[in-house]
């Protein structure tokens, strides 16, 4: 039986919330208040609580551009490439929290986040194959990431 629709766009939204898994995880309010707190952090660092509104907003739009792209078909070989790739930079996403926050170590999650970054480009590229709407929906995503990760490379800077 085929999923309807509405299930693609539940499934595909869920997926793209995982990487807030290992957000909870290693993102303790210890590491916080303790480790990140006592860094010197450049004058563009955004206010903590904007990262939760901001996150939230990005992984809904990811589940709706894949949800876009799933609905092209699973038969067709660039959606399961364009979706291989959707996977491969979550999976990345997933990552850097726990090299920032659980490891504490900002060289190794900027190499990563420059990894992230390709990895989304990629994915944009090959949904924009299948479907333009879903890729432009990644736009937001990539500009985010590409803030953070210069973010990233402050923080390692200022705190080497």
């Amino acid at each position: 039986m085929q999923p309807t629709s509405v299930t693609r766009l539940v499934i595909a939204c869920t997926i793209s919330f995982a990487p807030t898994l290992t957000a909870l995880l290693f993102t303790t309010r210890q590491a916080l208040s303790t480790w990140y707190a006592n860094l010197n952090k450049p004058f563009f660092t955004p206010p903590a609580w904007l990262f939760g509104p901001v996150w939230t907003t990005l992984y809904l739009i990811m589940g709706i551009s894949a949800f876009l792209v799933w609905q092209k078909g699973l038969e067709s070989r660039p959606v399961r490439i364009a979706l291989l790739f959707f996977l491969i930079q979550l999976a990345l996403n997933a990552l850097w929290t726990p090299l920032f926050f659980g490891l504490q170590i900002p060289l190794l999650a900027f190499v990563e986040i420059i990894f992230l970054l390709a990895a989304i480009l990629l994915t944009i590229i090959f949904f924009a194959k299948v479907s333009a709407p879903a890729a432009l929906l990644l736009c937001p995503y990539v500009l985010w990431v590409a803030f953070a990760a210069v973010l990233n490379a402050s923080i390692w800077i200022l705190n080497r």
